[in-house]
């Protein structure tokens, strides 16, 4: 499978937070060729390739955002309850699909008024999520219930496929948040060189309600060092003149809401960069990474999230750089190598 096969396949998968088994099937299969793979009982997956010097853990998740079903109207509209960060315009009109208890899917979308019922005070506003639902093929005489077999609780992700856009370099599709991450520990396995460290490949889930799986994954593998891969947000869309940008490399984070990193380690990976050659940019974000738990695990492990320059987060498409992904894998086998024993110690000191 080539990288934009394992790309396309991860991206379009289902994997709402707490219902990853699609997805997480399809890591684990890849990452058992690799490395020796273990569960834990939240449901995240690690691929174990042992060594002897330190137990270094590369973090990925595997959930996307989404929503729950959270009733049933009587016309049969479904009313929806968001899982992860959600901004009410990005919704209207938007393509969804339900999972049902069987695994079957069904296809919807997200209702929206057309502009032309709309009164005047009316276009002004964003709708509110308690106002959303989703429309499964409601009409008079089908029973969605019944007929669909959907009940509060079952899980609806977004629809999008993934593509390549006219510019060759730039990818498009779903659920990058963090589909990306997980294929560059799929290729960094793959790509392994010849080491003496511990490498631990975690696929977590539940982080974008409350990095719950790095937690139960941390406990399970007590990384020596520890690296969140993931999407930082690229400021170079309509609007904005941040210096993170599409194509501008690795992004290394100095500041999120749930952690600030280990300096030596961060500095180190710094000098990694430079000596290397591969493009980086400093970053923070007001959200978090798995990190922010994995660091205070046991007695303590130090951390630093990587994340990928990321148009449109947390929506139905996001955009991002294949030149930008190549980077942060070229310094991920760099870490894998460079980070041994005597390089630890000096960490700590």
């Amino acid at each position: 499978m080539d990288r934009f096969e394992l790309l396309k396949s991860l991206s379009e998968a289902f994997g709402v937070s707490g219902f990853e088994d699609e997805v997480r099937n399809l890591f684990e299969d890849r990452l058992s060729g690799f490395a020796t793979v273990k569960r834990d009982r939240v449901g995240s997956v690690v691929g174990a390739l042992e060594g002897d010097g330190p137990k270094i853990m590369f973090a990925a998740h595997l959930d996307e955002v989404g929503f729950l079903v959270k009733s049933i109207t009587k016309e049969g509209y479904l009313k929806i309850i968001p899982v992860g960060g959600w901004w009410e315009g990005v919704l209207p009109a938007q393509r969804v699909v339900v999972k049902n208890r069987r695994g079957e899917k069904w296809l919807g979308v997200i209702a929206a008024k057309p502009i032309h019922e709309l009164e005047p005070e009316e276009r002004k506003k964003l709708p509110k999520m308690k106002d959303l639902v989703v429309d499964v093929g409601v009409k008079k005489g089908f029973e969605i219930k019944e007929r669909l077999k959907i009940r509060p609780g079952d899980p609806i992700a977004p629809v999008s496929e993934f593509t390549r856009l006219g510019n060759p370099d730039l990818l498009m599709g779903k659920a990058f948040d963090d589909r990306i991450g997980a294929g560059l520990l799929l290729e960094l396995a793959e790509r392994m060189p010849e080491h003496k460290n511990s490498i631990f490949l975690a696929g977590t889930v539940q982080e974008e309600v409350g990095l719950r799986g790095a937690r139960t994954c941390a406990r399970m593998v007590e990384p020596d060092v520890a690296f969140a891969i993931d999407v930082s947000i690229s400021r170079d869309g309509p609007g904005e003149d941040g210096e993170e940008r599409l194509g501008g490399g690795v992004g290394i984070v100095i500041h999120d809401r749930t952690m600030i990193p280990n300096r030596k380690l961060r500095d180190w990976v710094i000098s990694l960069c430079e000596v290397n050659k591969i493009p980086y940019h400093l970053t923070s974000i007001t959200g978090g990474y798995d990190t922010g738990v994995i660091h205070i695990s046991g007695f303590g492990v130090p951390s630093l999230a990587i994340g990928i320059p990321t148009r449109y987060i947390h929506s139905h498409i996001a955009v991002v750089d294949e030149r930008d992904y190549e980077n942060i894998l070229k310094l991920l086998i760099l870490i894998s190598e460079r980070l041994d024993r005597q390089r630890f110690q000096e960490i700590m000191s």
